[in-house]
């Protein structure tokens, strides 16, 4: 059986922030990372720290000053060439990876944070969320449908689904990222695939769990004021390999959010256990 280490991180500009990075990977012995919101343009990313810490094989997706995002690896990728955000933004990274026995797709998501209004007529930005759903959701339809079952999707979803995703339920029901509305069309994407969400598939829904707090709060441990934003998702076919590793196999990476200079999200990682 072989162990390999997979990451998400919502870095908030990776350039800003690479020493953390560096420092995250060497001290968790990461095998692949996915990170979001690099800000920079594809020229403009750090890959020689990368490759001088072992993460040669290295996939970008970047714009100027906004969004993107970035796949690191020990292990070989091979770019996948798919499209899924609507307004042609540097939203996603798919790469296919083969370790040992186990051939998988792995997509690294940053799916549009939608604005303040929680109304697709009223707001575009909120429109454009759906929409990027829609098209994961046709993407997933059409990849089972031809019998490439096994899927591995994580990175910044920006919705927190369960009401112990968020600090307070009730006061977030009409704040995006945890309306009705987002939460439902998320879950129909779930069901209609049956993926696993890893980290309630090995953590009670009645215990908080949170991966970013905004930057307002100044001692998140005493407010805790989160949001599960960042998630791990895997198919069927790659149950087993997920969660064999109970929860000690999963873990949110908070210490990070107490950084110098951090990013308002912690890195999640889980151990997928391939044969």
């Amino acid at each position: 059986m072989s162990t390999i280490k997979i990451a998400t991180w919502n870095i908030n500009s990776v350039r800003l922030r690479i020493e953390q990075v560096i420092r995250f990977l060497k001290e968790q012995d990461i095998d692949v990372l996915c990170l979001q919101e690099i800000k920079c343009e594809e020229p403009q990313f750090p890959y020689d720290p990368f490759r001088e810490a072992g993460y040669e094989h290295i996939e970008v997706s970047g714009m100027k000053g906004y969004h993107g995002t970035a796949t690191v690896s020990k292990i070989p990728l091979e770019r996948l060439p798919t499209a899924f955000c609507p307004r042609e933004e540097a939203r996603h990274v798919s790469t296919r990876i083969v370790v040992g026995k186990t051939d998988f797709e792995l997509h690294n998501f940053y799916i549009p944070a939608g604005g303040d209004i929680a109304d697709p007529v009223e707001n575009l930005k909120f429109k454009h969320k759906l929409d990027f759903l829609a098209t994961m959701n046709a993407y997933f339809t059409q990849r089972f449908a031809i019998g490439d079952d096994q899927q591995v999707l994580v990175g910044d979803f920006n919705i927190a689904p369960h009401e112990n995703d968020v600090w307070s339920h009730k006061q977030l029901l009409k704040v995006v990222s945890h309306t009705p509305l987002e939460v439902g069309i998320l879950k129909d994407l779930q069901d209609s695939h049956d993926f696993i969400d890893v980290a309630r598939a090995l953590i009670d829904d009645d215990e908080k769990l949170f991966s970013w707090w905004s930057y307002r709060s100044r001692d998140i441990n005493k407010s805790d004021r989160g949001r599960r934003l960042d998630h791990i998702w895997v198919s069927q076919a790659l149950k087993d390999a997920a969660l064999c590793g109970g929860r000690d196999g999963f873990k949110v990476h908070r210490d990070c959010r107490f950084w110098e200079r951090p990013s308002d999200h912690a890195p999640i990682v889980l151990d997928l256990n391939l044969p």
